[in-house]
């Protein structure tokens, strides 16, 4: 049997496809109660997204709203869409200390969450073949019906993420069913993020919704509210 690794790797599209492709353009909406709670809930609902997939970068233009933001883990800056710089704020994880999951954030906050949960949701499993990952297969998991494998990955200190330890469940057909973590920059809240619809773009497999929920202690899904809700509605690599 192949290790889960592997199999998710097939199943997403291949590392061989996967190597040929540089860039991620996609326009979605990005709702849910998470907003609300940091008094941002309408400024996702139209976005644009460009990020490198070999690298942690990513910028977002907001429809109607002449704003980008750009993301790197040590910068993140808000700009027009002229280039003039508005905000912006160097070792931007600092800024979350001592932040729990109802303290309210600002535009920078926004932006480097928001950048760096999309991007990893974007190349995953792909990322946990970078330098520097470390992936266990964990005991077999059942929901919804299924069994699903667990793999527990280690996070390398450059790559900015919810947290550095993080567990991916993936279903017979080796696509990803859910994302478990706990988010550093929130007080270590819990997030189970839940992959659907999937469709092939460009040779890779996308999950088109994402739905994150908090879990209880036996790493169940309560399913309200729905923290964060994703709505990818074009999509394409290159």
């Amino acid at each position: 049997m192949k290790n889960v690794l592997e199999l998710a790797l097939e199943a997403h599209g291949g590392p061989t496809r996967w190597s040929q492709l540089k860039t991620v353009t996609a326009d979605l909406s990005v709702t849910g109660a998470l907003w609300q709670i940091k008094g941002h809930a309408p400024e996702l609902q139209q976005i644009r997204i460009e990020a490198e997939l070999h690298r942690q970068e990513l910028t977002t233009h907001f429809r109607d709203q002449d704003k980008r933001t750009t993301f790197t883990p040590n910068s993140v800056t808000v700009e027009t869409e002229g280039g003039r710089l508005l905000q912006s704020r160097e070792n931007p994880r600092s800024s979350f200390a001592g932040q729990l999951l109802n303290s309210p954030w600002d535009e920078l906050h926004v932006a480097y969450f928001n950048s760096y949960a999309l991007w990893t949701y974007l190349t995953v499993p792909f990322l946990y073949t970078f330098p520097g990952f470390e992936t266990e297969e964990l005991s077999p998991w059942h929901e919804d019906g299924e069994m699903w494998r667990p793999l527990r990955v280690s996070f390398p200190n450059g790559i900015a993420s919810h947290s550095r330890e993080q567990i991916s469940y993936f279903g017979p057909d080796g696509l990803l069913r859910r994302h478990e973590y706990r988010v550093d920059v929130m007080g270590g809240a819990p997030g189970l993020n839940y992959a659907h619809e999937f469709r092939e773009v460009d040779g890779i497999m996308v999950a088109m919704q994402r739905r994150v929920y908090s879990f209880d202690t036996d790493k169940r899904k309560i399913a309200e509210p729905v923290l964060v809700a994703i709505d990818i509605h074009g999509i394409a690599f290159s």
